[in-house]
């Protein structure tokens, strides 16, 4: 288990890397583009494209590395704060979990299709649109680890019954 904790952190660390890198660059260029609109010295012609990838690896890399730690947004669990068995509130959890996992296969589907169908490039740098679309079955095939992975930990927590207080 050593091994799968240490991997954990490596591609948390990553994804973390990843996405906060793309918020400093998006910072960056919109700043300069707010700038070159007041102080017309440069054109940026190319902003478009390099916002629209950073925006998406920021959201995309972003989203992955919470489903990894179950930070992602949520109602919140106001079921299983009720639930005081603990076998219930497991089988519970890995309900929920089951969703996620159908949720992220979807997208990994769908977005791995769109990504192997890119055909066009863009505009101005003239780089494959599957580069751009790259962040989207790569983050969903880690939600999907990751959903296969907290769906074992609920199985395996309902193994050891005692009760919730």
């Amino acid at each position: 288990m050593g091994i799968l904790k240490q991997i954990d952190k490596f591609v948390f660390s990553i994804l973390k890397i990843v996405t906060i890198v793309s918020f400093i660059c998006l910072t960056i260029l919109v700043t300069a583009n707010v700038l070159v609109r007041f102080i017309p010295v440069m054109s940026l012609h190319w902003f478009d494209e390099i916002i629209e990838l950073l925006f998406a690896y920021l959201v995309f890399y972003g989203s992955a590395a919470l489903w990894i730690n179950r930070e992602h947004f949520s109602v919140g669990d106001w079921i299983g704060k009720k639930v005081k068995n603990n076998i219930t509130h497991h089988a519970y959890r890995m309900v929920l979990e089951i969703l996620m996992l159908l949720f992220a296969a979807i997208f990994f589907y769908y977005s791995l299709r769109l990504t192997v169908l890119a055909q066009d490039v863009t505009n101005v740098f003239g780089f494959p649109k599957r580069i751009l679309y790259s962040c989207l079955p790569v983050s969903g095939a880690i939600m999907i680890v990751y959903s296969v992975r907290n769906i074992v930990v609920e199985m395996l927590a309902m193994k050891t019954p005692r009760s919730r207080a």
